[in-house]
């Protein structure tokens, strides 16, 4: 199923240059498009791919435009961010062929007499939905999930396979939690008596916002007293580890496998590479960005771009610099009591 450029560009806006009458089947990267379909260029760097796609249109900016306009053979719609517009026109050509579950619940599905399921929402096979439990309007929950006690998914929420909600934890409107993400386990919390651990009961919540993602074997813990908080449209990776009372910012995202230790707050707009790590009850302000395998250990209360890692090198290399790292102390010391030396000898001598 495809549909018109004319057609495509009434719905997300841009300026046509070419046959609006176009039928385009998809979407595809430069290089491997073909006639049918719409490509995008978002990197100047692919100028001269671009002129050789063999794409029937392609998504450029007005600087691109004027670069391979007298070059390339077909359509071009021209908007200020390319990458943007091909993620909504990607997300268009997904919705005519997606296939929309059933309103209903499954025969095999057990939901407590209690539960209040919408009519258009749909429980898959062998979910179970606890008592007190609230699932919105055309909410998905997928075939083996487990949405515990008093717990609500809002409306138009998606569940995949295998999700496990647990009592009292809230998700907002249009949110997608990917299969083995498991919501509101235990903080690890613990107090110790004599190297004995004494567990400290964890019941606070998990609260998320509207637009949320969340990826495939992430977990977040609830909070201990007050609840751990996860605002609108966070993006979050798989294997991602968020600890009890943490605060995560809107619109803040984490790569794959990030670990935010509890009580910690992040601001707004903040990106994390992949496997960063970020110490308990610290503070990071908005719009702060971690490089891929970066350690937190303090506070960060200015914007910018922090990366704190040891660059990759040799083994051999690597043990050496090592070697001086942990010798800095002591020569520091020499340094300073030289420093003395002179100075005295100096004053002295005047």
């Amino acid at each position: 199923m495809g549909t018109r450029l004319g057609a495509l560009v009434e719905r997300l806006g841009g300026q046509l240059v070419g046959d609006a009458n176009l039928e385009v089947s998809g979407i595809a990267p430069l290089a491997d498009a073909g006639v049918s379909h719409i490509s995008f260029l978002s990197n100047s760097k692919l100028r001269a791919e671009a002129l050789q796609s063999k794409a029937a249109a392609l998504i450029v900016s007005a600087a691109d435009d004027a670069f391979i306009a007298a070059g390339y053979h077909g359509a071009r719609i021209v908007v200020p961010n390319p990458y943007v517009y091909f993620a909504r026109a990607a997300q268009y050509f997904e919705s005519l062929t997606a296939i929309v579950p059933p309103a209903g619940v499954h025969a095999s599905a057990v939901v407590s007499d209690s539960a209040q399921v919408a009519a258009s929402a749909h429980i898959g096979a062998r979910a179970v939905i606890e008592d007190g439990a609230v699932i919105g309007e055309h909410a998905v929950i997928g075939a083996g999930c487990y949405v515990g006690r008093e717990a609500v998914v809002g409306e138009g929420t998606q569940f995949f396979a295998n999700v496990t909600f647990h009592a009292r934890c809230q998700i907002g409107k249009r949110g997608i939690i990917h299969s083995g993400a498991v919501i509101g386990t235990d903080g690890f919390g613990f107090a110790n008596e004599g190297g004995v651990y004494i567990k400290i009961p964890q019941t606070g919540r998990v609260m998320i916002g509207d637009d949320v993602d969340i990826g495939a074997n992430t977990t977040i813990d609830r909070g201990a007293l007050a609840d751990t908080i996860i605002e609108d449209g966070v993006k979050l990776d798989n294997q991602i580890q968020i600890g009890h009372n943490c605060h995560i910012g809107a619109h803040t995202a984490m790569a794959g496998c990030v670990g935010v230790a509890g009580s910690a707050k992040i601001g707004k707009y903040c990106t994390f590479g992949g496997a960063a790590m970020v110490l308990g009850h610290l503070t990071i302000v908005d719009k702060v960005h971690v490089g891929s395998g970066s350690m937190v250990s303090r506070s960060i209360l200015e914007p910018g771009q922090y990366t704190g890692f040891y660059p990759l090198a040799k083994n051999a290399d690597w043990e050496k610099s090592a070697a001086i790292v942990r010798n800095l102390s002591a020569m520091r010391d020499k340094i300073r009591a030289l420093e003395k030396t002179i100075k005295t000898r100096t004053e002295n001598e005047s």
